[in-house]
């Protein structure tokens, strides 16, 4: 295997893999909605109880879908389609501990911080953003799967002389 330094995930590609992953959070809470409206046949926009109990699993989705898949494999759907990973600074996968924080500390930086912890990672050289510090992770670009190399094919074979015939 090849010692090649990791290359980080820019900060476009990240927000593109984050609008994905926000699409992915809007859909839960989209079914969570219809869900409890069959569950209890009431309107959820109607029923202050119901949209409270939507919003509360929103928001914890919201925080678990990146803790467990940011544990078990270092992508999201988002980071999946736009080819990045997690990692802790060590290259392996995080801990659910670091995982839980990262996710925690991202969502809380958006409106708190008015989404700067997450330009950091725009202005860093290693594209580290604020939740990345606190947690011990970096995002590195998942390199493409070799292209196996077409076998080299023979040399073309020396055609002999026509027979009879005087070499110049």
């Amino acid at each position: 295997m090849d010692d090649v330094a990791p290359r980080p995930g820019s900060f476009w590609i990240r927000a593109v893999g984050f609008g994905v992953d926000v699409l992915v959070i809007m859909l839960a809470q989209s079914l969570l909605g219809v869900l409890a409206a069959r569950r209890w046949g009431v309107d959820v926009d109607r029923s202050s109880t119901l949209q409270g109990a939507v919003v509360f699993f929103t928001l914890l989705f919201a925080v678990l879908y990146p803790t467990v898949l940011h544990t078990l494999t270092g992508q999201t759907v988002g980071k999946l389609l736009v080819g990045v990973r997690v990692v802790a600074t060590d290259g392996g996968l995080l801990p659910p501990g670091a995982a839980f924080l990262r996710a925690v500390v991202a969502w809380l930086a958006l409106p708190f911080l008015l989404g700067l912890g997450h330009v950091i990672a725009g202005l860093r050289k290693d594209k580290r953003a604020l939740h990345d510090l606190l947690a011990g992770s970096r995002v590195d670009r998942v390199p493409s799967p070799r292209r196996a190399a077409a076998p080299a094919s023979p040399p073309p074979a020396a055609v002999p002389p026509p027979s009879g015939s005087q070499p110049l």
